[in-house]
């Protein structure tokens, strides 16, 4: 099992940056392809970002493209998401969720249901 924590969140006026993280317990995290979400009330859950055990990463180039970053440190089996230059319609809670390597490799990294574990979440909010 993975216990998986984010925290990082709060509140942030329009232009602001915030570095959220996800720290995972339980098991090495270093073989985890692991991803960040976020919902806005009303909404379905988002993709946001992901990083594969290798380092290589994904966005969700639409709504992120150059303003959010994600990188991981397997010392501290910790995922990070820098964001950078927030808007009013990134406010959302923020969960990260793990994929166990046991799974064939990660392809359609939009769908929740890819994934195995995941955070309670942490909200962020940007005001305008």
């Amino acid at each position: 099992q993975v216990q998986l924590v984010e925290s990082g969140g709060g509140l942030m006026q329009t232009g602001g940056s915030l570095r959220l993280s996800c720290t995972a317990s339980g098991r090495t995290f270093s073989s985890y392809t692991v991803g960040w979400f976020r919902q806005a009330p009303g909404k379905e859950r988002e993709f946001v970002a992901l990083i594969r055990y290798s380092g290589a990463s994904a966005y969700n180039a639409d709504s992120v493209k150059d303003r959010f970053t994600i990188s991981r440190d397997n010392a501290k089996n910790t995922v990070y998401l820098q964001m950078n230059s927030l808007k009013p319609e990134d406010t959302a809670i923020y969960y990260c969720a793990a994929r166990s390597p046991a799974r064939p490799n990660l392809y359609n990294y939009y769908n929740t249901n890819e994934y195995d574990y995941w955070g309670q979440g942490t909200q962020v909010t940007v005001s305008s």
